[in-house]
């Protein structure tokens, strides 16, 4: 039994106001993000999804994954999305010390920018950064923001990585907590496949019928 909340309690954005955990606005506007990629039998289906409601989206990437699929990741840039840094190679905050964690987010910089698009190389990609897992420390908060770093984390959660919860629960998970402003999490990753690919289609469905838009974080 999943015992995830689906929406971050109101306790934990007071405990870290620094962090980004929605982005409120007047317009119909929701943030879809897509952790733990780019992989080649998702990401693409994906950015093709997208593609077909005219969504935007923030992708936060892993580092080794951007450094086997550069030419996904180069995709993801040059059709207008956001990207973000998800750490090298998944790492937990809450388990490592802060400076090998900000290494490892450095490690995965310098490979962002080898794999960036011509043209985008000399460009400052957005200095997003979501920690895996969610987990993080004062003192790893601390430098990040000091390196310029937003850290993004999430007011909606998909749970699409949980293969235990059915795919139309996925759906719902989104759809009866999300408003204009929220920041949804999804993952293109295999483990989260079954899941996401059921509830993508119909979560931009809905929204895009009640005239919301989907934008990436900027």
């Amino acid at each position: 039994m999943n015992l995830t909340p689906t929406t971050t309690p109101k306790l934990i954005k007071n405990l870290f106001p620094n962090l980004v955990w929605e982005l409120p606005n007047k317009e119909k506007v929701i943030y879809l993000t897509f952790d733990d990629g780019p992989t080649p039998e998702i990401t693409a289906w994906t950015l093709n999804t997208l593609k077909e409601y005219k969504a935007k989206a923030t992708f936060f990437c892993i580092g080794e994954n951007v450094e086997s699929h550069p030419e996904i990741f180069s995709k993801i840039v040059s059709e207008g999305h956001a990207i973000g840094n998800h750490t090298y190679n998944h790492v937990k905050g809450w388990k490592t010390n802060t400076k090998n964690y900000i290494d490892n987010i450095k490690k995965a910089h310098s490979v962002f920018q080898t794999s960036l698009p011509e043209g985008e190389k000399s460009a400052s990609y957005n200095q997003l950064f979501r920690p895996p897992y969610g987990q993080i420390k004062p003192k790893q908060i601390k430098k990040l923001s000091n390196l310029d770093y937003k850290i993004i984390m999430w007011s909606v959660l998909s749970v699409d990585w949980d293969n235990s919860i059915s795919k139309e629960k996925c759906v719902e998970n989104v759809i009866k907590n999300t408003t204009s402003g929220s920041i949804v999490v999804f993952h293109d990753s295999i483990k989260a496949s079954a899941n996401m690919q059921y509830a993508l289609p119909k979560v931009l469905d809905y929204f895009n019928k009640k005239g919301y838009s989907f934008e990436a974080i900027n």
